[in-house]
């Protein structure tokens, strides 16, 4: 069974920082990349960031220059730090964990934590 355990998020101020942590037991990932999704109210779920298994990092346009995408194969973790953040930041974030270096499908989910930055 495998679980993807995220920490981190919370509120902030426009123009500061987060870290979201996730943690994946129960299978390794470093075969496959690892991401970052987010979903607002109302809205369609969005990727965020990945990362490959060989650790090449991608980021959907909002994030560019100001979210950072790591993880570490030997914990099995993935984090993503958020900076310079908006209001339309605003959402649930949820870890990914994929089978493999395709993220058109995403294999595994974290629980969600809630990211609300306030103007």
């Amino acid at each position: 069974q495998v679980q993807l355990v995220q920490s981190g998020g919370g509120l902030v101020q426009a123009g500061g920082s987060l870290t979201l942590s996730c943690a994946a037991t129960g299978r390794s990932f470093s075969n496959g990349a690892m991401g970052w999704s987010r979903q607002a109210p109302g809205k369609e779920r969005e990727l965020v960031a990945s990362m490959s298994s060989a650790g090449s990092p991608n980021y959907a346009t909002f994030a560019k220059g100001r979210f950072t995408i790591s993880r570490d194969n030997a914990k099995n973790t993935v984090v993503l730090q958020m900076n310079n953040l908006r209001p339309d930041d605003t959402a649930v974030y949820y870890c990914a964990g994929y089978y493999s270096d395709y993220v058109g499908f995403t294999d595994y989910w974290g629980q969600g934590t809630q990211v609300t930055v306030s103007s």
